[in-house]
């Protein structure tokens, strides 16, 4: 039984304990959050060198501009601003109002995507089948399989692809469309990627931020894709579509199959974001995320900046008003149906 003292100790001990504890305290000045701001993208950011950026001059220009900041959202702009000339898709700024991202990187590119024409009776029409963030049909007749993956935020299902390859197994080829997907998870790239490899295969390279320096970089370490255990498409002859809008995780897929010989690229330049995004906190709460981590291919050249595909084309705006996909069109063509 605890006696009248004993309560009064452990009362005084928790007031104690409760003071002793660290109060966080944010800090919204203008001042205090560029410099926190500047200094994590300075320390951590890793595209520097590759962009020609000099992040010292973006600073006098900026900083310049602090003392007529006359709220919260004119500072989020001004910092936003800043970040901008990054062009980079992975920097991005998080405040309880806005989020700001990076402008340009596909505007000034061919759009080179129709949702109306891919959807129309041509090519998926209404009666297209679904299965792991799949959308799949017969196209040309039954001669060719066609698969529209519009995200890698969808989880891939291997039992899903299985079924798939089974319903497309008289196809002369399969056309898979990844035209406006944005990216999601590069562990779902590498899955989808498993599936064409005859056995593990170099598909890149990684090196990773360690020090303050804009060159302070680990050494390359090579990035292997696996062969998948359960399906096996590196005899399958495939067309891959892409556009700019191809970003993050999907550009790192292409970066992964492009080099195989069963596999042709077809369209326009992915988005690229060739790195892996980390993330602080400044002094007022907001959260700035940022690329510090290199993805390379495998002949150890940036995939930042968009990867090429292997036949150029963009959309006819006459084949459009005729209900064609040029790229689906031409695909069916290569694949000589």
């Amino acid at each position: 039984m605890i006696d009248k003292r004993s309560i009064i100790l452990i009362f005084i001990a928790v007031i104690f304990l409760l003071s002793c504890k660290k109060q966080h305290v944010r800090d919204f000045t203008p001042n205090t959050n560029f410099e926190a701001l500047w200094n994590i993208l300075d320390q951590k950011y890793c595209f520097f060198e590759e962009k020609n950026i000099d992040w010292q001059g973006v600073r006098n220009i900026y900083e310049a501009k602090l003392s007529g900041i006359q709220s919260h959202v004119e500072m989020f702009d001004l910092f936003a601003q800043m970040l901008d000339t990054l062009q980079d898709g992975h920097v991005n700024l998080y405040s309880q109002f806005d989020v700001s991202r990076c402008r340009g990187w596909f505007e000034n590119y061919p759009a080179n995507f129709d949702d109306r024409i891919i959807y129309s009776p041509r090519y998926l029409g209404s009666d297209y089948r679904v299965g792991g963030g799949f959308q799949y049909r017969t196209i040309a007749g039954g001669k060719v399989g066609y698969i529209r993956y519009a995200s890698f935020l969808s989880a891939v299902s291997v039992s899903s692809l299985y079924y798939i390859g089974e319903i497309f197994k008289e196809c002369s080829g399969i056309v898979i469309d990844i035209r406006n997907n944005g990216g999601g998870s590069l562990g779902y790239s590498e899955e989808f990627a498993s599936i064409f490899m005859k056995e593990p295969t170099l598909t890149g390279y990684i090196r990773h931020k360690r020090g303050k320096g804009h060159t302070d970089f680990s050494e390359m370490r090579p990035i292997y894709t696996p062969k998948n255990a359960y399906i096996d498409w590196s005899d399958k002859r495939v067309v891959l579509l892409v556009n700019r809008r191809c970003y993050s995780a999907t550009n790192d897929f292409v970066c992964r199959v492009k080099p195989l010989p069963n596999v042709t690229v077809m369209g326009g330049i992915t988005g690229g974001g060739g790195g892996i995004p980390s993330s602080n906190e400044l002094p007022n709460g907001w959260l700035v995320r940022f690329s510090s981590v290199q993805i390379l291919d495998k002949n150890r050249q940036h995939i930042e900046f968009g990867i090429e595909p292997e036949i150029e084309i963009t959309l006819d705006s006459t084949d459009l008003k005729n209900g064609y996909d040029t790229l689906i069109e031409q695909a069916i063509t290569l694949l000589g149906v």
